[in-house]
């Protein structure tokens, strides 16, 4: 029975890590869609794999799985969004 259990569990593991990487870039806009606040976005797609600063303004940067979304935030509001993707079409 152990050896059946740690079979099943070599088999999803791999399955289960891959579903946790992280999101497209329409999957990532499509979560932060609603976000007017730098709090919101956080909450929506987590802590930014780059940040910039100038002044009132932030930009953040979440890598997706084909390419990236930046977000500039001014004060505490999110005022533009933009994606790229990396995949040839």
């Amino acid at each position: 029975m152990a050896r059946l259990a740690r079979l099943a569990l070599m088999l999803v593991l791999p399955l289960a890590l891959i579903a946790c990487g992280p999101p497209s870039t329409e999957e990532a806009l499509k979560k932060a869609e609603p976000a007017k606040t730098r709090a919101a976005l956080e909450k929506a797609l987590g802590k930014p794999s780059e940040l910039q600063k100038l002044g009132p303004l932030e930009q953040w940067t979440y890598k997706t799985s084909d390419g990236s979304v930046t977000f500039v935030i001014a004060g505490d509001s999110v005022t533009l969004a933009s994606g790229g993707t990396t995949k040839k079409q």
